[in-house]
């Protein structure tokens, strides 16, 4: 094993180092980290670097600098297919490994990405535009604590789902957003693995080069090869994955609208799927609450990786009594939160993801102003080149602005308010959507009545914004089925046969 894993690190490390660039920020001179990146990507599949069949390519930028980082193979048809088949020919034999055996590679992944934190931490920040820390302390140690919680459960299936036999469903496909390009992989591929399917990941257009590093981390640990393919491209490419009649699975994470879109293709098909998608969530402040405390859950909320966050508390809904002081308090908080380089350790809200998304921002923002509500924006100078936009609050709003009813998916807080505890859950239920909400109050009677009725996957008592691998994760209506994280999120990667017990 030890002979193996070496041979593998030092043919997969070689190419990147020999022919890559070193990246720095110049205008963050105090941030000294730095990581190698390949001029050109492919495809990883069957354990290998493979070139598109159509030979086509496309960058991928740094939304702070808009410089391209690298340029991504464009994964067509035949390139999915390959993947797919590549995974079909593996999954006997991964199926066939011992849960002891799974649980070694998986345990191996996650020490090798903590070991490699800094240099995915700075590639994460440099391809997604969110601030160092935020990577640093969060996105990457918690995709290592869903490989290191899974690896736990690959050989206690049967304890997790007592009275029955699970088993692996098959070949897996993925499909995950921008926002989180390392989280949702890990979050994703090591369920998958540790219930012994074989996986096909297809990562965002605009965010993939933290997904296709992971890759290297995948070699490094020996995984054989064709159990977690990896393909790179637009639309077209999630689309001919979803399609592909080889799967039997689909694990999506993004916009509503997609996954209406994905749910038609696979309808009929006896394919499992589980949907991760939008969220438009309350965050409730009783007269009661820590105020102090609330504003900076509320701040967690709503500014944390610039709102490019489907669980983001972007609807806030304050109790009369406490509105104007809540307000003033989260105005001057607001006005302290610290925007620009995102390699600045200092930095508390980086760029903007995309060019497109900066302008979606930008027409809600407008039509929310337009409708009658006050805009409130921390004053800050933002950098001349990149995607940037200040944090800001909208006061005066009511349930039929834009602002309340769309997801804005940037760093815009839409200001409610509410008389009674009944008028607080009517209004935070008062959407299409049911993924999160947050409840801020001194009494825990309170915070498990509100909770018990409302209609969201996730309710955060005095805190927000908190994630755990053992803790499942999903939401209610428009934002989806299905959970992730848990043992309701291994319930989605296995089929369950005999027992007389639910799954």
């Amino acid at each position: 094993m030890a002979k193996n894993d070496q041979k593998t690190q030092d043919s997969a490390a070689k190419p990147e180092l020999e022919f890559g660039r070193v990246w720095r920020y110049e205008q963050a001179p105090e941030a000294t980290d730095h990581v190698t990146i390949a001029p050109r990507h492919e495809l990883f599949v069957d354990g290998a670097w493979t070139k598109p069949k159509s030979g086509e390519h496309f960058a991928t930028i740094d939304p702070a600098t808009e410089k391209t980082l690298s340029e991504v193979a464009q994964a067509g048809d035949k390139d999915v297919d390959a993947a797919v088949k590549a995974a079909q020919r593996a999954f006997p034999k991964w199926k066939a490994l011992s849960g002891e055996d799974r649980a070694r590679y998986l345990f191996r992944i996650a020490r090798i990405l903590l070991e490699r934190a800094r240099e995915f931490a700075v590639l994460e920040t440099l391809d997604n535009g969110k601030p160092i820390k935020e990577t640093r302390d969060v996105d990457v140690p918690l995709a290592a604590q869903h490989f290191f919680y899974h690896a736990g459960w690959a050989d206690k299936l049967d304890l997790l789902f007592p009275g029955q036999t699970p088993a692996p469903l098959g070949v897996v496909g993925q499909v995950i957003p921008w926002n989180f390009p390392l989280l949702m992989a890990a979050w994703k591929i090591a369920p998958a693995l540790a219930a012994g399917n074989t996986v096909v990941l297809k990562p965002a257009e605009t965010s993939p080069l933290t997904a296709l590093r992971l890759c290297e981390v995948l070699q490094q640990a020996g995984l054989p090869p064709g159990v977690v393919n990896v393909i790179t491209g637009d639309g077209r490419t999630g689309q001919a994955l979803v399609r592909h009649p080889g799967l039997a699975k689909v694990a999506f994470t993004g916009s509503t609208e997609v996954g209406k879109e994905i749910q038609k293709a696979v309808a009929g098909r006896g394919v499992e799927l589980t949907l991760e998608l939008g969220g438009k969530a309350a965050h409730v402040v009783f007269e009661d609450a820590a105020l102090d405390q609330a504003v900076e859950g509320v701040v967690r909320g709503i500014f944390f990786n610039q709102g490019h966050v489907c669980c983001a508390g972007s609807r806030l809904l304050v109790q009369e009594s406490v509105h104007d002081l809540f307000v003033e308090k989260l105005q001057r908080r607001m006005a302290r939160i610290r925007v620009g380089s995102p390699l600045d350790k200092n930095t508390d809200m980086g760029a903007i993801h995309s060019k497109a998304q900066l302008a979606r921002i930008r027409e809600l923002c407008a039509a929310g102003a337009e409708g009658g509500a006050s805009m409130h924006q921390a004053a800050c100078d933002l950098p001349g080149k990149g995607f940037w936009f200040p944090p800001t609050m909208f006061t005066g709003v009511s349930m039929s602005h834009r602002i309340a009813r769309e997801e804005v998916f940037g760093p815009v807080l839409a200001v409610l308010t509410f008389r009674t505890p009944e008028e607080a859950v009517e209004k935070a239920n008062n959407t299409s959507y049911g993924l999160s909400a947050g409840i801020w109050t001194d009494k825990g009677a309170r915070i498990l009545w509100c909770a018990e009725r409302m209609k969201a996957g996730v309710v955060w008592n005095n805190t927000f914004n908190r994630f755990d691998a053992a803790s499942p994760f999903g939401g209610f209506k428009e934002s989806g089925f299905g959970r992730e994280g848990g043992r309701q999120g291994m319930r989605a990667y296995v089929k369950l046969e005999g027992g007389l017990l639910p799954g």
